[in-house]
């Protein structure tokens, strides 16, 4: 697949039409399974790891999923389109830059759904959904976890359930995640208060990237961390209640920031549009903070904009994202100046239609 074809369009997860769409901006799930037949990717020889691509590579290319997958061997990819693989969460951080040797990446035209192969485990199974979605994205991985394993044999123990090759993952083998835009406790300063009880419940809080990763544009992924002796709908219902409180703290402290700060939250909300109209050099994380101020604007009916098109700016400034739209491999200051001039392009009659 030519993954220019890619640059222009948005996964389904960003269009913004799940539910909780003004704070949740996805729910994901995935599974970690290996094969019965071979070592673990991290023990497997060259040969093995390509033995294990090209049979998993046929069964998943081959299953009556919809409209199909597109395949791409991540191992034959350059650096940059690695990176754009990331940047639109269809390829883990691990699958990009650490692993090495024969792996890959199918996916689905929405997006929705995508499959590593030899990642840590040799089979990474992923769905996403926009929005609080967390049933609906357990019932599709649940029914296509499925469909592999009647043409596979998973490494399977009565004892401890699906074997991994990191401990942490084996029982479900099933980590849930919420990715959630937090403005409202980060201008109230209440952002460690909401997460402060997720340690002792087993769920934990990380950047858009997941494992390692910061968090900016206050966004904010909530994950279990026990697979272990604790069933999927266990571990939803945790997650499910823990999101659901989240939720209503957010939306209290954005309550607050309307009816004592209005004045204050305005400016902030047009400075940051203004500079996003105006700038001549910006990096990555600016870009996402100033965009994280009007999204917040948006939801809080400050100022008129579409949530998608903010969804497809936060993608295109990514740093492959942008890249690739104007065709060149770019230096840092490069990049800074063309993510600016691709803003200002892009948000050049919105002050109007808010004035």
């Amino acid at each position: 697949m030519n993954l220019n074809l890619l640059v222009p369009k948005i996964g389904e997860w960003l269009k913004a039409n799940g539910p909780e769409g003004d704070i949740v901006l996805s729910t994901r799930i995935r599974l970690a399974r290996n094969l019965a037949d071979y070592p673990f990717s991290n023990r497997a020889s060259p040969m093995q790891k390509k033995e294990i691509e090209e049979k998993l590579r046929h069964v998943i290319t081959h299953l009556d999923h919809g409209s199909g997958f597109h395949y791409i061997s991540v191992d034959s990819l350059n650096s940059l389109d690695r990176l754009f693989l990331l940047e639109r969460q269809l390829i883990s951080r691990e699958l990009a830059n650490v692993i090495e040797g024969a792996r890959g990446v199918a996916f689905d035209d929405r997006e929705a759904v995508s499959i590593m192969i030899n990642e840590e485990d040799q089979l990474r199974i992923q769905v996403i959904r926009s929005g609080f979605a967390l049933d609906s994205a357990w019932e599709e991985i649940d029914r296509l976890d499925d469909l592999i394993e009647s043409k596979v044999h998973y490494a399977f123990s009565e004892q401890f359930g699906y074997l991994t090759a990191c401990p942490t993952n084996v029982g479900t083998g099933m980590r849930a995640s919420v990715m959630l835009h937090l403005p409202g406790l980060g201008l109230t300063k209440q952002i460690e208060m909401a997460f402060k009880a997720l340690q002792r419940i087993n769920l934990v809080v990380r950047g858009l990237y997941g494992e390692g990763s910061r968090a900016f544009g206050d966004l904010f992924q909530i994950s279990n961390q026990v697979t272990l002796g604790k069933s999927e709908a266990s571990a939803l219902t945790d997650i499910r209640e823990v999101v659901t409180e989240i939720l209503k703290f957010e939306r209290m402290a954005r309550s607050v920031l309307v009816r004592e700060n209005r004045q204050a939250l305005q400016d902030r909300v047009a400075r940051s549009l203004g500079t996003l109209q105006s700038a001549q050099m910006i990096n990555a994380e600016e870009t996402m903070e100033l965009l994280s101020t009007v999204r917040l604007g948006v939801h809080l009916k400050l100022i008129s904009i579409d949530i998608p098109f903010l969804n497809e700016l936060f993608m295109q400034t990514q740093s492959a994202h942008l890249q690739k739209l104007v065709g060149e491999s770019l230096d840092g200051e490069a990049r800074n100046s063309a993510r600016a001039r691709y803003l200002r392009n892009r948000l050049r009659d919105i002050g109007a239609a808010n004035n």
